[in-house]
């Protein structure tokens, strides 16, 4: 998008505040102190429930597979840019490669009781410059979904890059049609922020694309909502929860 200066501003101005420059003539954006954000590297997040580590498709592809791939199961990989794999080979061969990438870098969700692979994530378009992250390319197998384990992969990895990397903004996009992630974002805290249409082309097929943030001054209230659901007090003896992480944070 090309941009003009206002009418009768010089050209050039530099913002800083000093009366008879541009600062005073039209509406900035308020300062930000600080640097760049750290750029993600492949550490290990550990939870109660699950562990966040380094993708190693000699470790989590056999496992991966297994539990994403067989009838009633192509669901898994509707949205998603890859397509479900012939076989093992296939499938092994495409995450050995996707692990080598920096952006998007992606991470194992494991079974923190018997380090099986149940899931995984990324964090990609990465802009330490601007601090803005996302967490992207989900896959939730059967064994993780509706479990605490997935709400605590979100959560560690949220709060990862809040606190440990120094994001400012941490975003969730994903197809408009994907009902199912649209209610989890919401539910995990992000604000809805508007569609992108005609956005990508996946699959062959058109997406437009539904934007989610979750701002770092939004961080202490989602983490408290997070903390609290996670509590083991949260959960009756049948593992049920006794309150909606929305509602947690509703009331906070």
């Amino acid at each position: 998008m090309s941009e003009q200066a206002a009418p009768g501003i010089r050209s050039g101005a530099v913002p800083g505040g000093v009366p008879g420059t541009i600062h005073d003539a039209v509406p900035l954006g308020a300062p930000v102190e600080g640097g760049p954000a750290r750029r993600p590297a492949p550490v290990t997040l550990r939870g109660h429930h699950v562990a966040i580590v380094p993708f190693d498709a000699e470790q989590h592809a056999a496992s991966l597979y297994a539990l994403s791939h067989g009838p009633e199961k192509e669901a898994l990989w509707a949205y998603l840019s890859a397509a479900p794999f012939p076989d093992e080979t296939a499938f092994a061969r495409f995450y050995t490669e996707a692990a080598t990438k920096a952006d998007p870098l992606l991470f194992a969700i494991v079974e923190a009781a018997t380090g099986r692979a149940v899931g995984h994530a990324t964090y990609m378009r990465i802009e330490p410059a601007h601090r803005v992250i996302e967490v992207g390319n989900i896959l939730h197998t059967p064994a993780l979904q509706r479990t605490p384990g997935a709400t605590e992969a979100m959560y560690l990895m949220a709060r990862h890059a809040f606190e440990d990397l120094g994001y400012r903004r941490y975003e969730w996009k994903c197809n408009a049609l994907n009902a199912p992630s649209r209610r989890t974002a919401e539910r995990l805290g992000f604000t809805y922020e508007g569609l992108f249409r005609q956005h990508m082309i996946i699959k062959g097929l058109s997406r437009d694309t539904a934007w989610y943030a979750l701002l770092d001054h939004e961080w202490p209230k989602a983490k408290a909502a997070f903390e609290a659901w996670l509590d083991p007090a949260n959960f009756d003896a049948e593992g049920r929860q006794t309150q909606r992480l929305e509602d947690i944070r509703a009331a906070l």
